[in-house]
């Protein structure tokens, strides 16, 4: 143990604090101390002019952010990094490894399959959700009575996520007794055993990532009632259709928040875990993956290494590697938005090359 948190310990267990609570308190000790510390040095700084009180103001404000930034974000990312370069398995000491991590995972097949499964899942449920979620904004965004309701209606489903929304659609997708397979076998049609075929397992979760769609419909609507109006007036005398209006304003208009949805959508779907952690184990599926590895998303795969097989040096370059696809997609995006995402701020400086390049 760390000499240092020991010490602590001890001097709690002085003070008469019971023995598992001390390594908390531990904690809660030290982040008072650095607390008190950044205080009176802020203070002193302010006092002898080293510093000006509204800047020694935002740096004690800002404090606990970098602070827990350091210690719960940025510090954990350095160790990780570190660690993929040894072998550990958390009882051994560790083994320095170099690259051996990386070199294993430029051949481990699950790797490649996990990799495929994820992404799959990415290209498919991003865009679905992105359509999904603007066509349901364009309706709520009539102005008709009782608008209010349809639209929290909507909403509702997007406070049942995660854990409780996969239980959920164990039942609705249960090849026995579930919802869709009833209403599947009312038309005379025999259901698929869903998380229980290899060939239907993924179709599923993506079916389940559309539940939530009425989250990025709030901020679709948000951005559509920000839209002129005018545009939409002098689009009507020029003889423009409601299609038309829609393909040339609105989504014109809204680009930008249809780039931060598909951005932070596609993040979030590289890093699904709950369903590929729930859906196998409630199946009873032998295979942590599901069926075939169907559902082995990169996550998982990287929790399954660390965490059953203790493989903590490759787990950690498995976060990295998924860290490097994600940064790459990203850039992809970005790169790309600019043929499609329309800033009205960007608007004069891109007129002036063009008419630079006319010249």
């Amino acid at each position: 143990m760390n000499p240092i948190i020991q010490t602590l310990e001890n001097l709690l267990g002085l003070v008469g604090v019971e023995p598992g609570a001390r390594p908390i308190g531990a904690f809660i000790l030290i982040v008072a101390v650095v607390a008190a510390v950044l205080g009176i040095g802020f203070r002193i700084a302010v006092r002898r002019r080293w510093m000006r009180p509204t800047t020694a103001a935002f740096w004690l404000f800002a404090s606990p952010w970098i602070f827990g930034f350091l210690l719960f974000t940025l510090g954990p990312m350095v160790y990780s990094l570190g660690l993929s370069l040894f072998h550990w398995d958390l009882i051994s000491p560790a083994t320095f490894a170099g690259f051996d991590n990386y070199t294993k995972a430029a051949s481990d097949p699950l790797l490649g399959q996990a990799i495929k499964v994820t992404l799959t899942f990415a290209v498919v449920s991003v865009p679905l959700q992105t359509v999904l979620s603007l066509g349901v904004a364009l309706l709520m965004n009539i102005d008709v009575r009782g608008i209010h309701i349809f639209r929290t209606i909507w909403y509702l489903p997007s406070l049942v996520q995660g854990v409780a929304q996969t239980v959920l659609f164990l039942w609705v997708f249960n090849p026995s007794y579930g919802l869709v397979n009833g209403l599947l076998g009312a038309v005379g049609i025999q259901g698929p055993s869903w998380f229980g075929d290899p060939n239907w397992a993924l179709p599923a979760v993506i079916i389940m990532s559309l539940w939530t769609v009425g989250g990025n419909m709030i901020i679709y609507l948000a951005g559509l009632q920000d839209v002129p109006t005018e545009l939409y007036e002098a689009a009507r005398l020029d003889g423009a259709g409601r299609i038309r209006e829609v393909w040339s304003i609105t989504i014109p208009q809204i680009s930008p928040v249809i780039f931060f949805n598909v951005v932070t959508g596609m993040i979030a779907a590289m890093q699904i875990f709950t369903q590929g952690y729930l859906v196998p184990s409630s199946t009873g599926s032998a295979n942590g993956g599901g069926p075939g590895n169907s559902l082995l998303f990169l996550v998982y795969y990287l929790y399954q290494n660390a965490f059953r097989m203790f493989q903590m040096g490759y787990a950690s370059a498995l976060a990295w590697i998924l860290l490097l696809m994600i940064l790459v997609l990203t850039a992809l995006m970005f790169r790309g938005s600019a043929f499609w995402v329309y800033y009205e701020s960007a608007r004069p400086a891109r007129e002036r090359r063009r008419a630079a390049r006319v010249r």
